[in-house]
């Protein structure tokens, strides 16, 4: 990939970014998930950098060579937000579109729900709308016991302790565990196991869990979403259920789900042609 790399003040702290693609061209972030970094959009990126668009794929707080601010509270939704609106304004730009995947599709929702002037366009891999997962947590007893390991990452320094143990051979088994057998490379694993490696990386990342728990963001002034939006959801989820799909997308008003069969949580890899061409007719929609 012909990606060149920056550090961006936003918000307080420093992100690192993978960009590409001509300056002037419509600026897309790409949001990454847990336990990625920019790496995760790898298939993604050349594509729509080809198609003319800036793309900006930082690191997000906690991860890879971004800043890694103590605290649980630094990890909490509002500050995630802020960081995607200081890069748009870093970027000299007053909207962009906004995708993201796992948590980077949480952050993507909440920057359109309280900042919907500075989202052009929204794409969404894998997660429902926040207030469709609220739902259904209260009266899924199924999605709250897919979400079990939620409530253990709350636990102080076990969990940290746990996935790291064996040169990171739990963090390596929520890939191979729940992605397709041939999704990931043992390059790919290596390339994330070096980013967790990095001081303070791991209780960082896991931080956004425990945030997520601990503090609620205030409900926004609506729940609907005007703008242009796009889901795309791997039907082989383990963690997250595809019946909050549709729910999520009837919260938008121009909005479009697309169900890939044969894909798992991790889709963008799983079916990154097709996840590549879906975003690329997406954009290019007026």
């Amino acid at each position: 990939m012909d990606v060149e790399h920056h550090l961006i003040k936003t918000n307080g702290i420093t992100l690192h970014v993978a960009a590409a693609g001509p300056e002037d061209g419509q600026l897309v972030i790409l949001l990454h998930g847990f336990p990625e970094f920019w790496y995760g959009w790898r298939h993604q990126i050349p594509a729509l950098a080809a198609a003319g668009y800036r793309v900006v794929a930082p690191d997000q707080r906690g991860y890879n060579e971004s800043d890694k601010p103590a605290g649980i509270r630094n990890y909490a939704t509002p500050e995630e937000v802020a960081d995607v609106v200081g890069l748009i304004q870093a970027f000299g730009r007053e909207k962009a579109v906004v995708i993201g995947h796992d948590f980077g599709a949480n952050v993507a929702w909440w920057t359109a729900l309280t900042h919907p002037h500075m989202v052009e366009k929204l794409g969404i891999l894998n997660v429902p709308h926040p207030k469709v997962f609220f739902e259904t947590l209260r009266r899924s007893p199924r999605q709250l016991l897919k979400s079990w390991y939620i409530f253990g990452i709350q636990i102080p320094r076990l969990p940290e302790a746990s996935l790291s143990r064996n040169n990171f051979a739990g963090m390596l088994r929520a890939f191979t565990q729940s992605a397709k057998p041939d999704t990931f490379t043992s390059d790919d694993l290596e390339k994330y196991r070096e980013a967790w490696r990095r001081e303070g990386a791991l209780t960082a990342m896991l931080n956004w869990y425990r945030a997520a728990m601990r503090h609620q963001p205030p409900n926004p002034a609506s729940w609907r979403l005007a703008m242009p939006a796009l889901m795309i959801w791997g039907a082989n989820d383990i963690a997250l259920s595809a019946s909050m799909a549709q729910p999520s997308i009837d919260q938008c008003d121009n909005g479009r789900l697309v169900i890939i069969d044969d894909a798992t949580h991790w889709v963008q890899h799983d079916a990154s042609e097709r996840v590549n061409a879906l975003l690329l007719e997406f954009l290019a929609q007026r």
